[in-house]
């Protein structure tokens, strides 16, 4: 299947380099408005690049792309590439507003175009193999779940605050792994350090008996990448970075004491280190892209589940604001 990648940025030199390793696919071109980093990344896999993505498109006639531009430019570009007849993975956030994202899903519905949205925490092992226990209902009820997503400013973001970069990360993998979208969006956060833009939030989600919480933030001096999740039954860990999940199985039962009174024996939790096959998320995920586009299947992360979590963070946005 010929590929291609629009923008050569940190993400596009990625998702050159994994295309460029796949049996199935032939990376037939790099468009980038930058000369310098264009030529580099297409020099290194030895295909050609376009300083115009559509010439590009005109010229290699790719069957599908990867978008790895910045946000702002997600729309437009997604638009002519959609409007060309060409499948789309585009990186997150899949648009930088509500009504574009709805265009762009409702474009490609009506043009039988695979969208994809790279949300690629969806693709994490770790992330899968606790999607499994959740289903078969080792943890119980999940009564809550939490995640910190924090470390410091990346220089190279310019137009998205650090709900739109990388909280959609974890509110698409909430929606994930409960199955359900939160009922309650609350939020609190501002502007430490960053002038024009949010850098740091917190988010409570409310999902029909289950809580959400997710702290956000570009200024705690270590990266820090975790997910824990409470049930009736059990808690798991989870570390996004090393893909370790550890689970604590729940050891009690209800009785009565001498007096008839209801009690609860609460025994030393069973403690289980959950064999994960640890992968490049990315791998997995333009790997899922092109299998849907051979397959005529949906990918695992479509454009309505980019929308979706772009309607949250809306939500967080304007609780934030208000």
């Amino acid at each position: 299947m010929r590929v291609g990648v629009i923008g050569a940025g940190v993400m596009g030199k990625n998702h050159a380099r994994v295309y460029s390793e796949m049996d199935d696919v032939e990376l037939v071109g790099i468009a980038d408005s930058s000369i310098s980093a264009g030529k580099t990344v297409a020099k290194k896999h030895g295909c050609p690049h376009y300083v115009d993505y559509k010439k590009f498109i005109e010229k290699e006639k790719p069957e599908a792309v990867s978008l790895c531009v910045p946000t702002s430019l997600h729309y437009k570009i997604a638009k002519d590439v959609i409007d060309r007849g060409l499948h789309l993975l585009v990186e997150k956030p899949i648009t930088k507003s509500v009504k574009d994202a709805e265009e762009l899903v409702l474009l490609a519905k009506k043009r039988g175009i695979k969208l994809a949205v790279g949300h690629i925490e969806r693709f994490n092992p770790a992330v899968q193999e606790l999607k499994k226990l959740i289903d078969r209902g080792k943890l119980g009820h999940v009564t809550s779940i939490l995640a910190r997503r924090v470390g410091l400013f990346p220089p190279r973001i310019k137009d998205a605050n650090v709900i739109i970069d990388i909280a959609v990360h974890d509110i698409d993998v909430f929606r994930y792994l409960l199955g359900k979208e939160p009922e309650v969006v609350h939020a609190s956060g501002g502007k430490a350090v960053i002038n024009d833009r949010e850098d740091y939030a917190d988010i409570f989600m409310k999902y029909n008996g289950t809580n959400g919480f997710i702290e956000v933030n570009w200024l705690t001096p270590v990266k820090i990448r975790v997910l824990n999740v409470t049930g009736t039954k059990g808690y798991a860990q989870l570390n996004y970075i090393s893909q370790d999940l550890k689970l604590y199985e729940s050891d009690y039962k209800n009785t009565y004491d001498q007096f008839g009174e209801f009690v609860l024996q609460l025994g030393e939790p069973k403690e289980i280190s959950v064999n994960v096959k640890k992968q490049e998320p990315l791998k997995l995920e333009l790997q899922n892209f092109v299998d849907a586009v051979k397959s005529d299947k949906p990918p695992l992360v479509t454009g309505e589940d980019g929308l979706r979590v772009l309607k949250i963070a809306a939500s967080v946005m304007d609780s934030i604001r208000r």
